[in-house]
């Protein structure tokens, strides 16, 4: 625990951001962070609870309380509370590999199921964590640990995501020899292409795969695995293969006009997005411009709020973002008490900014994509949406979507960005490796096992879930790993909390 009064004592302090206004400017992260000395005091606000519940990650009600990790959290608040910072390191390394990732993207599950949020406010555990390991690579604790042994056994990851990373690492800690292969230009997966740079700068990547190179792992871009590479030379070259290929497939929508020029996958905009502002800062033109357009994004979440700061970047002319779902309660509803997650309406870094820039929330709820109304020449000039009504089947009791008659309007749009989700693996990787696959797309096996119907082959992340949160993936990663190690050696010694 961190001092046994300090959540009386100190008020909750997080880091500020710099104005929404100021950081559209550019793609750079915008919290300002604390100084040591008051990080180390909300370590302090941590209270010996009895039950953290911050370390769970537990289902409640189908929703994930406390960290999936399990991260040690009330231990590392104390280091990080008592100026100990190595060891505090030392702890958040133990159950998880990434910290620079999840102190940056993740939703801070640990937060919301914090003791000191029942009754006030919750410890700032995710800026303790981004403190211990920015503090970890500033004085060197961070730096590459070659194993001392190998065991001659040979393992291919393919594909960079979180998943990926997290097996890679845990493997050749364990004294394996990894090459991952990645079919992108770059290192990172979702973490790279999927996440803007607002929200994660690359460099924060780069610096950590520049650790697992003088680890050992060995890293392969350009290489997709099903094309260029046969899926059969791959398991005559090593003993195992996991397959951390994410959940690729977007949901799209077929409404009447689909084919307009002018709508894209949320992934591809953004992928197209990042690699343009890394290659040549935007330079080569290789982005999709939103700049003095009218952009409508089909979905909310992660993704289609990072398509909003996204297109604010590029000086859209006005943004609006369409959700079938009911706004959420601003605050929690008595059927969603603590400590299970808050169903409440989040306004994120993207709809801030909108509403800086624009004067409005750009979100419209219950409504959805009739039609995409194309030019002459076949371009996207507008988008007709409908209003969503909820009624209940009688037979079924189920809660189905209804459209709601004379609710049709048409919005001005000449981008739409499709951020509806995603379904599953990509079924030339899955026919490549022969591995079954349930009713949507993701790879098939026992229950809590990652083996899948294919001799030799592994399966982790979202390919073996479905899409789900990157501290999740991580997650995966570490216990795919476990499994791995024990098909290799006979037995495992691999830490999984």
């Amino acid at each position: 625990m961190g001092k046994p009064t300090g959540f009386i004592e100190y008020e909750r302090k997080v880091s500020k951001d710099v104005s929404p206004k100021q950081r559209i400017k550019n793609f750079k992260e915008f919290h300002e962070h604390l100084p040591m000395e008051e990080q180390q005091l909300q370590g302090a606000r941590c209270m010996d609870c009895g039950v953290p519940f911050c370390q769970s990650g537990m289902t409640l009600c189908g929703m994930t309380s406390g960290c999936p990790l399990h991260n040690l959290v009330p231990e590392w608040n104390d280091l990080v509370y008592t100026g100990n910072w190595k060891q505090a390191y030392l702890r958040l390394h133990k159950t998880n590999n990434f910290p620079e990732f999840t102190s940056r993207v993740c939703p801070a599950l640990c937060e919301a199921a914090c003791t000191c949020g029942l009754g006030g406010e919750p410890v700032s555990t995710k800026e303790n964590e981004y403190a211990i390991i920015e503090n970890a690579y500033e004085r060197g604790y961070a730096s590459a640990r070659p194993p001392k042994v190998r065991t001659g056994k040979k393992v291919a990851v393919v594909g960079s995501g979180p998943a990926g990373l997290a097996v890679a690492d845990q493997l050749n800690k364990r004294g394996h020899l990894v090459t991952v292969f990645e079919r992108s230009d770059r290192i990172g997966g979702l973490l790279m292409y999927g996440i803007p740079n607002m929200k994660l700068e690359k460099h924060i990547i780069d610096r950590k795969v520049k650790v697992m190179e003088e680890e050992g792992v060995t890293f392969v871009t350009g290489t997709d695995i099903g094309k260029d590479r046969k899926a059969e030379k791959l398991l005559k070259e090593y003993d195992r293969v996991v397959l951390c290929c994410g959940s690729s497939q977007p949901r799209d929508i077929t409404a009447p006009g689909r084919d307009a020029k002018g709508i894209y996958f949320a992934v591809d905009f953004l992928t197209r997005n990042t690699k343009s502002l890394l290659d040549s800062a935007f330079q080569d033109k290789q982005y999709v411009d939103t700049k003095g357009k009218d952009v409508v994004i089909i979905g909310g979440g992660d993704t289609g709020n990072d398509c909003v700061g996204t297109a604010i970047r590029h000086g859209a002319k006005s943004i609006t973002q369409i959700e079938m779902m009911p706004k959420a309660p601003d605050k929690r509803a008595d059927n969603n008490p603590w400590p299970q997650w808050p169903k409440v309406c989040k306004t994120d870094y993207g709809q801030e900014e909108a509403i800086a820039v624009y004067g409005h929330d750009p979100r419209i709820y219950e409504s959805t994509v009739k039609e995409f109304i194309k030019d002459k020449s076949g371009n996207l000039k507008a988008v007709k949406i409908v209003s969503l009504t909820w009624e209940k089947d009688a037979k079924t009791g189920r809660m189905n979507m209804k459209e709601l008659e004379g609710s049709e309007k048409t919005l001005d749009a000449q981008i739409v960005l499709i951020a509806a989700g995603f379904l599953g693996s990509q079924k030339y990787v899955t026919d490549a490796f022969k591995t079954a696959v349930d009713n949507r797309m993701n790879v098939l096996t026992d229950s809590g096992k990652f083996a899948t119907s294919a001799d030799r082959v592994f399966a982790a992340g979202d390919m073996h879930t479905g899409q789900s949160l990157v501290v999740k993936a991580i997650r995966q990663g570490r216990e795919c790993a476990k499994e791995v190690d024990e098909s290799l050696m006979g037995y495992t010694n691999m830490y999984v909390q």
